[in-house]
């Protein structure tokens, strides 16, 4: 997020550089336009009351108006999923004047959710921002971590009935502004590690106190108030180093972060993407930063990780710059059987497509897929590779929105709200068609994390908007299930159970397609833990391998399509 004067001219000549990759040519895959899927707002139908609506002024804006985490977790093990809000505001609510709080929905199964937040122990007030899954102990149900401005909090599930707050018995605690988090076995152990990515080095003022230095305090708070809202430029800003959390595996753990070499690298964390990003069976880590170089952390395998964003060639924009980056996933765009990854930027600078060339070097291509230039008036956050339409391809969604409310006093024509993009996969690029899928996608929004997951076990993938200051929306996905699919639910062994870092090839109808399970992605957001493959119109899947980190596969042959199967290592 970088509020100085950009130009541009610059950063469209720095994307719409002569780029070498070529895409292989594959067949246009749109159908007629009345089998086109539409995203159709629900949340209102579903049940999801919880809001925020009022958000700080002041100092404390800063933090708040990044605010906007949660997602989709099957909190008690019943294959449906839940929804989980995080609260990112401490200003009364509604005309009760209530105090936000997280707040946590069981899905009923029949589209409705009952708020079961109090019943299920979860007491997060504050300033939270990210939500990270993952089965930390082992014992079969998804334990949950909040991340938060002062705010962290690790809650153990117990039986898929009540989450138990043992931050500080499980030594996580924090007092630092961590964002995105992704929970991964860092030291192939078996058991999931916790990394967060941290942000700035700032703590606002209590309304109504003085700073007790003026220069330190104009040093820690570079902003300019507008309407008494910050417009701050965050390069002035001192950033933070990550942290790292080994697995003891007695349900504790360690602060790794200096003997690792994590924190050895202070930057300005937002956006997290844990995956191997080298194929070497070791689960490495991207780190989207804001208006510092990005960071990518190769797992070295023996405990520690080294930082080579700036030799991978990931850490500036092509003119040498760093960007506003927010936001990252990782798919594979162009079937080589490597991971790409993607990254939202702040307005003026354009997304961009960091493609993996196999050598642990990135080259970015988001003009020669088209992702670019229409993303350079938005501010993106939450981003999600997936098969919206099934049709056996991955498309892309970006949430979108600016983080400074009157926005358009300092640069007109921006805007606070803004529509989300969804990038349709056509041939050997991307169209963005967003306003053609259904009104609820054209309805601009602040828009923060973006979670996918198939609420309703139909098929397709439905998508939860986050927002700040607004409500947040699920959008069900509706028609993206009329092609063939198959999900698929990991279930590691040796591995830790939820598998980050494993592999999923899928070959129906003679294509071939694969997945990850990655940690972290999109904007301190949690996705559905299961792959769902569109499969367009096969009828069976002639063939499916399951490859665990660090050699071992599993494979199956003529497996059924229209539902989900899972699959445990080795057996």
């Amino acid at each position: 997020m970088m509020a100085g004067r950009l130009r541009v001219s610059q950063y469209l000549c720095a994307v719409l550089l002569p780029l070498l990759l070529t895409a292989p040519p594959q067949p246009a895959t749109t159908p007629p336009a009345a089998s086109h899927p539409v995203f159709t707002d629900v949340t209102a139908a579903a049940r999801l009351t919880w809001g925020i609506t009022r958000i700080a002024r002041g100092e404390a804006n800063l933090v708040e108006t990044m605010g906007g985490g949660g997602g989709f977790v099957d909190f008690d093990g019943d294959g449906r999923l839940d929804i989980y809000f995080v609260s990112y505001s401490m200003e009364p609510q509604g005309p009760d004047r209530r105090m936000p709080r997280d707040a946590l929905y069981r899905n009923n199964g029949d589209g409705t959710f009952t708020d079961v937040t109090a019943s299920a122990g979860v007491t997060s007030t504050g300033r939270g921002m990210g939500l990270a899954t993952g089965d930390y102990d082992n014992d079969g149900d998804a334990d949950l971590y909040v991340s938060g401005h002062g705010a962290a909090r690790l809650y153990r599930n117990d039986g898929g009935k009540v989450l138990t707050d043992v931050t500080a018995a499980a030594g996580v605690s924090s007092n630092r502004w961590g964002t995105s988090a992704a929970f991964f076995d860092f030291d192939g152990d078996g058991d999931l590690d916790l990394f967060v990515a941290n942000y700035l080095d700032f703590v606002p003022l209590a309304p109504g106190t003085s700073p007790s230095g003026a220069g330190a305090r104009a040093d820690r708070f570079p902003c300019q108030l507008i309407r008494d809202t910050p417009f701050c430029s965050i390069d002035r800003f001192r950033g933070s180093a990550s942290s790292l959390f080994r697995n003891n595996g007695d349900g504790t753990f360690a602060d790794v972060s200096a003997r690792s070499g994590i924190g050895g690298s202070v930057g300005k964390g937002l956006g997290v993407v844990a995956a191997d990003f080298d194929g070497d069976g070791w689960v490495d880590v991207f780190q989207a930063n804001d208006t510092a170089p990005n960071f990518l952390f190769r797992n070295r395998g023996d405990g520690t990780f080294v930082e080579i964003g700036l030799d991978a060639g990931v850490a500036y924009d092509p003119s040498g710059r760093a960007r506003g980056a927010m936001g990252a996933d990782a798919g594979d765009v162009d079937g080589d059987g490597r991971l790409d990854v993607f990254v939202t930027n702040f307005t003026h600078q354009g997304n961009t497509l960091f493609h993996n060339q196999g050598d642990l070097t990135f080259q970015d291509v988001a003009a020669r897929f088209d992702l670019a230039r229409v993303s350079l008036p938005m501010s993106g956050f939450g981003a999600r590779f997936f098969d919206y339409d099934n049709d056996a391809d991955e498309d892309l969604m970006v949430a979108n929105g600016h983080p400074f409310e009157p926005v358009a006093e300092v640069w007109p024509g921006i805007t606070w709200a803004e529509p989300v993009f969804l990038f349709e996969r056509v041939g050997a690029t991307y169209r963005e068609v967003a306003r053609e899928r259904g009104a609820a996608l054209a309805r601009p929004a602040p828009g923060r994390g973006l979670a996918t997951g198939d609420y309703d076990n139909d098929g397709d993938a439905d998508v939860l908007l986050l927002t700040a200051g607004e409500p947040p929306r699920l959008l069900r996905n509706d028609g993206g299930n009329r092609r063939a699919w198959i999900g698929v639910q990991l279930i590691g062994k040796t591995t830790a159970r939820d598998a980050v870092g494993a592999e999923v090839l899928v070959t129906a109808g003679g294509v071939t397609q694969r997945r990850a399970i990655a940690g972290g992605t999109s904007y301190c957001a949690a996705s559905d833990r299961r792959l769902l493959f569109g499969l367009g119109e096969a009828s069976r899947v002639e063939r499916l391998e399951v490859r665990w980190p660090r050699g071992r596969a599993d494979i199956m042959r003529d497996v059924a399509v229209g539902r989900y199967i899972t699959i445990r290592e080795g057996s």
